[in-house]
């Protein structure tokens, strides 16, 4: 069950914009991030949940999509996401967040997974201008956004040899191929 959930769970970056996610289920899915592990059990992120077409074209301007994608600018108006996670780090908390936004991270997407949805931990952001957009205090660093949505794209695992390119990249028909290394490539012993 869980290795189906998480071969389902693919950076989708092409949604049917038109297609909702209610307050509830954006809770729900933070829930789950609640309920995770974190470092020394000190609970440190806090989460900015954003379902409203104004709200998401702030949050879209602040975001980078696609780095293998040279010539492709993010999803367009129809295409984008329907909600978005922001997890921020409580300064006040630590300043250390280790590895937990990871961890609420994949939470939250296998979750998503599991209701039909789909979703991209989107890593490169403008945090400056996002920090003004949403008003978002100091005392909050922006770790990561996840961008969610009912997946309007086919994503495809490919496996590749040691030595073979791991770049992901999109076919003629907008099928994005993922290239995944061997499992004998990455285990080293045992």
């Amino acid at each position: 069950m869980i290795e189906e959930l998480i071969r389902k769970n693919r950076s989708y970056r092409r949604f049917h914009e038109d297609v909702p996610i209610d307050g509830e289920t954006l809770r729900g899915l933070v829930n789950l991030a609640r309920l995770s592990a974190s470092a020394g059990n000190l609970q440190p992120l806090r989460y900015i949940l954003s379902n409203s077409p104004e709200t998401n074209g702030r949050i879209f301007s602040c975001l980078g999509w696609a780095g293998y994608l040279k010539d492709w600018p993010g999803p367009p108006e129809g295409e984008r996401p329907s909600a978005y996670i922001v997890i921020l780090g409580d300064t006040s908390v630590s300043r250390n967040f280790g590895c937990d936004h990871g961890i609420a991270a994949q939470s939250i997407l296998l979750g998503a997974v599991e209701k039909g949805l789909g979703g991209c931990i989107i890593g490169t952001v403008n945090r400056r201008r996002l920090r003004e957009l949403l008003d978002i205090p100091e005392r909050y660093e922006i770790l990561l956004v996840i961008a969610l949505g009912r997946p309007k794209e086919k994503v495809v695992i490919e496996e590749v040899s040691e030595g073979e390119s791991i770049r992901y990249w999109r076919d003629a028909e907008g099928v994005h191929h993922v290239p995944k290394r061997r499992l004998d490539d990455i285990v080293l012993a045992g």
